[in-house]
């Protein structure tokens, strides 16, 4: 607090009856001890666990005033201090709780939360009804996986660590719900070229989509397996579209239309993107069929997922690439159950259809059998047309070039994330699929090279 806010000298801090509470109890004291004015707004029954009554009577013993919670009293501090609630809330906030909640939200005061902001569900990320809009969270122990995913970014503010000393052996045996992907994990996945390397060395990525009337989709994911490496990049499209679809040159570019244009462009495909503009008609059945049989490792997106779930069935040796809506149907549920818990939902996916998953959104989510990953960059400027289409050739030109799919969806949705960020620095608004390629070679130098930006 006095790092971030140096000039705050009025602290109100909110508890609650719990542990949390108890937090805020401590914070409360260490504040008076360092000379701010710090007032403790209590809410609901007196402490009753041992350690939180404790905090309190020293918290008080130090010359802190406690007073019952009212929001007129949030009035005049500089920062708010949230300890409502902590990580064990299971069910909607309501009454008092929320208008205290609500309150917090409207002062327009810088607000510190411990541990979690009250009223978002730590393992989820999803809001309880209502939550507190925190500047910062301070989390203890190990970081909150709810803090990075769904709601949790736009609740938690800035996020800082505090392990409180807590020896490394005692993290030996505790499973994650959740690993973060970090570039200094992701770094051995990408090597140096050797110099006697050819196009061939590189795989060859065939795109299948750019339905009727849909041929940006397919160009914007082709041209992103090129930037992302690839060392061809063939798009099979409706033949009304292969003059729109042709503008980048170095992209080979096929009207197909059937099952029986598409089968030798399959036969010499390392990896297949299937999805891109595909359309549902029955060409994009058609074409959709036929990349299924043939049996190449694949990148589902967009409408071939939507297809897939109108017929469910195991997809081994692919990546699926699904935002919460597209989720919901290949799970016969709804976009709110999605969010309500996404990493129960990406789990869920890998298990119906046996393969990798990438669950988009806010803190995007890699499922495989061994585990979840979670995404904590990107930015909403990413909130535009084509986004996913680049993230599927990104992933399909790691797969090309050997990884495999748990690996190539890890890497390619940090470098699509990151990249995002960089292209980001002059504005989210506006921001085009387009803009990432640049920084996409970037990221995948930095890697390679050793020297990861920040």
């Amino acid at each position: 607090l006095r790092v971030r806010y140096p000039r705050a000298r009025r602290i109100a801090v909110v508890c609650g009856p719990g542990n949390n509470g108890g937090d805020g109890y401590v914070v409360a004291r260490l504040a008076r001890e360092a000379g701010l004015e710090v007032a403790v707004l209590a809410l609901g029954r007196a402490p009753n666990a041992n350690d939180a009554a404790a905090m309190r009577a020293q918290s008080e013993a130090a010359g802190v005033p406690v007073t019952p919670f009212a929001a007129s009293r949030l009035a005049g501090v500089d920062a708010i201090v949230d300890a409502l609630l902590g990580t064990g809330l299971q069910r909607d906030v309501a009454g008092e709780w929320r208008s205290a909640i609500e309150a917090i939200n409207a002062s327009g005061r810088p607000v510190i939360a411990v541990d979690v902001p009250s009223g978002l569900n730590s393992d989820t990320g999803a809001v309880m009804g209502a939550a507190v809009r925190a500047s910062l969270t301070v989390s203890f122990i190990g970081l909150k996986a709810g803090l990075f995913t769904g709601d949790g970014p736009d609740h938690a503010g800035a996020v800082v660590l505090d392990d409180l000393g807590v020896p490394p052996a005692v993290y030996a045996d505790l499973a994650p719900l959740a690993r973060r992907l970090v570039p200094e994990e992701l770094r051995g996945l990408v090597r140096r070229r050797a110099r006697n390397a050819h196009k061939g060395s590189f795989g060859h990525v065939l795109v299948v989509g750019g339905g009727r009337g849909m041929p940006g989709a397919a160009r914007l994911c082709g041209e992103a397996a090129l930037r992302a490496g690839a060392g061809l990049v063939t798009l099979a499209v409706h033949p009304d579209n292969v003059s729109a679809a042709a503008a980048r040159p170095e992209l080979l570019v096929y009207g197909v239309r059937g099952a029986e244009d598409l089968a030798p462009l399959l036969a010499r495909a390392t990896v297949v993107a299937l999805g891109p503009g595909l359309g549902t008609d029955a060409w994009a059945r058609s074409a959709w069929e036929a990349a299924l049989a043939a049996a190449r490792p694949l990148v589902v997106d967009a409408d071939a997922l939507n297809l897939l779930a109108a017929s469910p069935r195991a997809v081994p040796d692919a990546v699926l690439t699904p935002h919460p809506g597209e989720a919901a149907r290949l799970l016969a549920s709804s976009s709110a159950a999605v969010q309500r818990d996404r990493f129960a939902a990406a789990r869920a996916l890998v298990a119906r259809y046996r393969t990798p998953c990438v669950l988009k959104g806010a803190g995007s989510l890699v499922a495989c059998e061994d585990g979840v990953w979670l995404c904590d960059r990107g930015n909403p400027g990413m909130a535009s047309a084509g986004m996913g289409d680049v993230l599927t050739g990104v992933i399909a030109a790691l797969r090309a070039q050997g990884l495999s799919a748990p690996d190539a969806a890890r890497l390619g949705v940090w470098l699509h994330a990151a990249a995002g960020d960089d292209a980001a620095g002059e504005g989210e608004a506006g921001l085009l699929a387009s803009d990432l390629y640049p920084h996409l070679r970037a990221r995948l130098r930095s890697l390679t090279d050793g020297d990861t930006p920040a």
